[in-house]
This record gives C-alpha cells, sequence and structure tokens, in this order.
C-alpha cells in the first residue's frame, strides 16, 4: 500500500506562486508513474501534469503548460508541483496520484493511489 499526503495549497493572487508538495509513505514510489490533478467545485477530476518513474519525462495539460513544472525526488520519495503565474481558473483542489497501470497519465481512472488533497485558491 501507498499513502500521499500533499501539502503546500493555500489563498494566493493572480500572478503568484505555490509549490505543492507530495509525500509517499508505505512503499517507494520510485517504480512509479505520479501525476497531479485538480478538481474544481462542480467539474470533474482533470489531469495537470504528469512524471515518468525515472523523471526523464514529464506531461502537462495544456492549461499548465509554461506556467506549471513537475519534479520528483525518489530519494525522498516526493512529487513537487510548481504552480507559478497563477489565475482564477486554477482554483480547485489539488491531487496527487500514484501509479497509473501503464494505462496513461491523462485519465484519472487510470490511476491507483490517491492523496487527500490540497486546496489552492487564486483570488484577488
Amino acid at each position: 500500500q501507498v499513502q500521499l499526503v500533499e501539502s503546500g495549497g493555500g489563498l494566493v493572487h493572480p500572478g503568484g506562486s505555490l509549490r505543492l508538495s507530495c509525500v509517499a509513505s508505505g512503499r517507494t514510489c520510485s517504480g512509479y508513474a505520479m501525476g497531479w490533478f485538480r478538481q474544481a467545485p462542480g467539474k470533474d477530476r482533470e489531469f495537470v501534469a504528469g512524471v515518468s518513474s525515472g523523471a526523464s519525462f514529464t506531461y502537462y495539460a495544456d492549461s499548465g503548460k509554461g506556467r506549471f513544472t513537475i519534479s520528483r525526488d525518489n530519494a525522498k520519495n516526493t512529487v513537487h508541483l510548481q504552480l507559478n503565474s497563477l489565475i482564477l481558473d486554477d482554483t480547485a483542489v489539488y491531487y496527487c496520484a500514484a501509479d497509473h497501470q501503464g494505462k496513461g497519465y491523462r485519465n484519472p481512472n487510470n490511476f491507483i493511489y490517491w492523496g487527500p488533497g490540497t486546496q489552492v485558491t487564486v483570488s484577488s
């Protein structure tokens, strides 16, 4: 079993930045693909970014390209999501996920393990 816990969310003004972290425990996640998703009120959970197990490949939703950066530190069992140039539409609960079972990053149903989420609110 893998337990994931996110942190780093908060309230930020438009144009601001946040750095989200996801720490895994229970088992090492170094062999798993990892992803970040978000869910705004009344909307489906959507893919934000993904990183391969060895961190060689990263993937982004169009909404975050050029603004968000995903990274991982397998030695610390941690994945980060740097959020820059935040806009109002980035407001959501952000979730960390592990192990897409080889099925791809963009569908949240592919991931086995999930954290409880961290709230990001962008407001003026």
